[in-house]
């Protein structure tokens, strides 16, 4: 995944055997190579499960046998998630395999028969001669607690998701059938408005309960900040309420799945969240990440989970490519147009440190006046966005250094690294 170019083409060689294979759901297109293009044996197609898996294995060792190779390299089109159980079975038999841009694919496939047509065997025949040039990455399959932080966060995300669904639809209940209890309870989130609402009664039937019975309900959860006022006026505003009455039985029941579905996911939430902080304690250095004024728990996780072991990178730059950071220009003669960066690689380790890049220019002394340096040195200023991209990939090698190479984050030293903080010191 981290070699150039270069290195990749040096690892094939007249004694490796290139195999390309085409993904799909059930079944996978396999063709056989040397270095030069030239074919071996018939392609075959094999099923996605373990007994297809060894007859591929087979299939290429007897290939490898009768011809003399000593490598065999597989190439692959990440196609879904179909490819990785493909994927993890190789590294468990300890075989070379590399992926392709699926792009490359596509524009690629007429360059031997100038045809466009495109199916199973043709294109496991592209994706091993894209592999032969070089052109391919070894994905970052994590392992061991890195596999569990990925899953961790992913779960994470769903939960989120799934739960803020619940919550817009008690909002929706609310606002059909009791639109006035949010002028008395602010939050329906907060203990109190859950265990008013745990009652499952409409409004015309809130009304004919006792103050004292609501209240004495009430204070089974919150004994501070609640008293018969606050009853009073939930009950006045039940008396005048609009919701709607119809269908009461169903709309009660249709409550009580909500709160039952809020509280499952919030359990599971914070289940998921010791269960993080378990895993965090076994990566080193995570503690002096987490002395980094601006940059907490999750930041720390959801990095992790994207990038794995930090020691399989040899430079920060390849992660800045890993998160689609790096630029690019498009140049032509004199012409020269705009850089952007090119959002190839993991969208979500992206978007990740986009996002903790906001509390970290708010709350971090050295980020925050770097980010002012940014935007208004006297040559090249940046715009915003382009000045926190800048930040981003500075987070990124700090993140590299202390992870990699347990170095001791410092504000200080980080403002005095600025241009113009070393022209004042140099000038005093």
């Amino acid at each position: 995944m981290h070699s150039t170019q270069n290195e990749r083409i040096n690892q094939i060689t007249s004694s490796t055997l290139i195999i390309g294979v085409d993904i799909a759901k059930f079944k996978h297109v396999a063709r056989a190579q040397d270095n030069r293009g030239v074919e071996f044996g018939k392609s075959i197609t094999f099923e996605n499960n373990r007994q297809g898996f060894e007859l591929f294995v087979s299939w290429f060792q007897k290939i490898s046998i009768e011809q003399g190779f000593q490598d065999i390299i597989v190439g692959m089109e990440p196609t879904g998630h179909y490819w990785l159980n493909f994927a993890h079975f190789l590294k468990e038999k300890h075989v070379k395999y590399g992926v392709v841009n699926p792009l490359h694919v596509k524009k690629s496939k007429e360059l031997d028969d100038n045809s466009p047509t495109k199916n199973d065997v043709k294109d496991a025949k592209v994706i091993a001669q894209l592999v032969k040039d070089g052109r391919y990455a070894v994905p970052n399959l994590p392992q061991g607690v890195y596999a569990e932080l990925r899953e961790a966060m992913k779960i994470r995300d769903h939960l989120t998701t799934d739960l803020c669904v619940v919550q817009a639809r008690v909002h929706n209940w609310l606002d059909r059938y009791f639109p006035e209890f949010l002028t008395v309870f602010k939050d329906w989130e907060c203990k109190s408005a859950i265990q008013m609402l745990s009652l499952y009664l409409l409004p015309h039937e809130l009304v004919d309960v006792p103050d004292e019975t609501l209240l004495r309900h009430l204070r089974e959860v919150a004994k501070r900040g609640l008293g018969l006022g606050r009853v009073r006026n939930l009950k006045e505003a039940a008396s005048c309420s609009v919701g709607i009455q119809q269908g009461a039985e169903l709309a009660k029941m249709e409550l009580k799945l909500l709160l039952t579905q809020y509280d499952w996911f919030n359990s599971k939430l914070e289940e998921l969240e010791m269960k993080l902080d378990e895993l965090l304690g076994q990566i080193p250095h995570v503690q002096q990440l987490l002395a980094i004024k601006g940059i907490g728990r999750d930041t720390i996780a959801g990095f992790l989970a994207e990038v794995g072991d930090i020691r399989q990178y040899r430079h920060p730059k390849q992660i800045t490519k890993l998160a689609g950071l790096n630029l690019k220009t498009n140049s032509s003669g004199k012409h020269t147009g705009q850089t952007k960066i090119t959002k190839r690689g993991r969208k979500r380790l992206r978007a990740l440190l986009f996002r903790v890049m906001m509390p970290l220019v708010a709350k971090n002394t050295a980020f925050r006046t770097l980010h002012e340096y940014y935007t208004k040195r006297p040559v090249n200023p940046l715009k915003k966005m382009q000045s926190l991209i800048a930040l981003c990939n500075k987070l990124i090698r700090i993140l590299f250094g202390v992870l990699k190479k347990g170095h001791e984050f410092s504000e200080e030293k980080m403002i005095q690294d600025i241009p113009r903080f070393e022209e004042r010191s140099q000038a005093a």
